[in-house]
């Protein structure tokens, strides 16, 4: 009889220790999912964001209406992000090849495209190289930050700039330029250092 009420008294001890270690695991596992709710840094839109794609050494070519080549979008590694439809690009290279307007290549050291595709924003050493045209001269042009409209073939920064033109060279804050017109301005700031005459 002793022998039997220490089998049930030992299997109890089981069974407590098993409902106990359940028990706890259930609090843990809430736990662990209020701390997920509250805490930004691990919630899940923060998970949403993560990549959906990156794709190496990448070349996207824009069409215009007409069918023609309006400009071309490459770079060393894109990433693309879905929660905001944006996308991460190192290396970037933006050329516009449309009909009508001067050949300009853009390079950057990073950039994202967002707002649908239609905003470009280029970051770290932006070189812009304008070919000479018939009616237009070439013009090369530096800053620290600029956001291109490829739709619109516009572009803005209020990053200090430097213009190269003819070997003249124009300096400044602030930057706007319109292919399609072939306007540039310069903010503010400026000042114009022309070569001397020959």
């Amino acid at each position: 009889m002793p022998r039997q009420q220490h089998k049930r008294t030992a299997h109890r001890w089981k069974l407590t220790a098993i409902m106990m270690t359940a028990t706890f695991l259930a609090f843990g596992s809430f736990w662990v999912a209020q701390m997920m709710e509250n805490d930004p840094g691990i919630s899940s839109d923060a998970l949403k964001n993560e990549p959906d794609y990156i794709v190496e050494r990448f070349s996207v070519v824009r069409m215009s209406p007409s069918g023609q080549p309006r400009y071309i979008v490459s770079g060393d590694k894109l990433t693309h992000r879905p929660v905001d439809d944006t996308a991460e690009i190192e290396k970037p290279l933006v050329q516009s090849i449309g009909e009508g307007v001067p050949p300009t290549t853009i390079r950057a050291r990073r950039a994202r495209v967002d707002h649908g595709n239609t905003q470009v924003h280029l970051m770290g050493d932006v070189d812009i190289d304008r070919k000479a045209t018939a009616t237009s001269r070439p013009v090369r042009m530096r800053t620290q930050a600029l956001t291109v409209y490829p739709d619109d073939d516009q572009m803005k920064t209020d990053q200090p700039v430097e213009v190269i033109s003819d070997g003249a060279t124009m300096t400044g804050t602030g930057l706007f330029v319109d292919n399609t017109t072939r306007q540039v301005n310069v903010s503010s700031r400026v000042r114009i250092v022309y070569p001397p005459r020959q």
